[in-house]
């Protein structure tokens, strides 16, 4: 969630969060509540392309670089901690005004999300 232990430790004590002891005797939060958790902590910026769309993975943010050539462009955009980068047509880039501090939504269609875990042997 990108919190500190401290922060952590500070929601297990006001009970926000449930801690419990592994084996090795350290304090853990399961996965489970804490995604919930966090959800219900998420706070979502204002969607500046009022819009109804069937796409669910809306990412608000910040363009952050372009780099165009005359066919085709990369936009880099800072969502939240989240890195984004899309390439489009030069000419979309200009039709949508992408530049260096413009705020546009990176919108993923789940069908081409690619979820991956920690490998373990």
């Amino acid at each position: 969630m990108g919190v500190s232990d401290d922060t952590v430790r500070r929601w297990i004590e006001q009970g926000t969060l449930t801690g419990q002891k592994n084996e090795a005797g350290h304090t853990v939060v399961d996965g489970a509540e804490l995604a919930q958790y966090a959800r219900r902590s998420a706070v979502q910026p204002q969607d500046p392309a009022n819009v109804r769309s069937s796409a669910r993975n809306r990412l608000v943010g910040l363009v952050t670089a372009v780099k165009s050539d005359p066919v085709m462009s990369q936009v880099e955009m800072q969502c939240g901690p989240h890195r984004i980068v899309s390439l489009m047509s030069t000419e979309a880039v200009e039709d949508l005004g992408l530049a260096p501090g413009s705020v546009a939504t990176a919108v993923v269609k789940s069908t081409a999300v690619i979820v991956e875990t920690e490998g373990k042997n």
